[in-house]
């Protein structure tokens, strides 16, 4: 079994393409779109969730090679399988990441299960071998990274911009970001609320010298 290398793709306003009109290929354009992509459908046939759904492009036809052109990703759900190895190999041939479901020796890339809160992502991955218990993971994480989680971090990025605005000396930045980026913040921030939370970063931030 291949060994993945772990990363975040920036796929903004990059055109992105979903081949499959069921239930499986709508979850896949949902989390394309949601991450800024600009989606493409194409399929003879769409579920009625596809059909609903706003700001993407639905292609009511067969697949065809030409629909590939100028994508930066493809994903597979077809329930015929000649055509998911064509489109496999097609990508493959146009340079382009592309992922077959559920079909690992046609993945040049695999999406793992996620936990998302805000801006904080967490991924977990059994390289292919066993989703189901990947998602097992997943299920037992969700229960102890809550809504705050997201809601801290939105305040570190605020905090980080104003460090990275005000303290030249890199050292001493570094050594800021580390000092309210801790748990101890982050459990000050559960108890007494981001209000006290951002007190205690700027006061942090404006005594330059702790740091030092």
């Amino acid at each position: 079994m291949a060994k993945y290398y772990p990363a975040q793709i920036n796929i903004k306003d990059k055109k992105c393409v979903v081949v499959g009109g069921g239930n499986v290929a709508w979850r896949k354009v949902c989390s394309l779109k949601n991450a800024g992509a600009k989606v493409v459908v194409v399929s003879p046939v769409f579920c009625p969730e596809m059909e609903k759904e706003e700001g993407i492009e639905l292609v009511k036809q067969k697949y065809d090679e030409c629909f590939l052109n100028g994508a930066v990703i493809v994903i597979a759900s077809t329930d015929d399988e000649v055509v998911n190895e064509k489109i496999y190999h097609d990508a493959v041939r146009k340079g382009i990441l592309v992922n077959v479901v559920d079909k690992p020796d046609y993945c040049s890339f695999i999406v793992p299960s996620s936990i998302v809160r805000g801006d904080l992502c967490i991924t977990i991955s059994t390289g292919g071998a066993s989703p189901a218990f990947a998602r097992n993971i997943r299920l037992q994480l969700e229960k102890q990274f809550g809504s705050e989680y997201g809601k801290f971090i939105e305040l570190l990025s605020e905090m980080r911009s104003k460090v990275l605005d005000e303290i030249p000396d890199e050292k001493i930045r570094r050594k800021i970001l580390q000092r309210i980026a801790g748990m101890d913040m982050f459990d000050l921030f559960k108890e007494k609320g981001t209000s006290e939370a951002r007190k205690k970063m700027l006061n942090i931030v404006s005594e330059k010298d702790i740091c030092e």
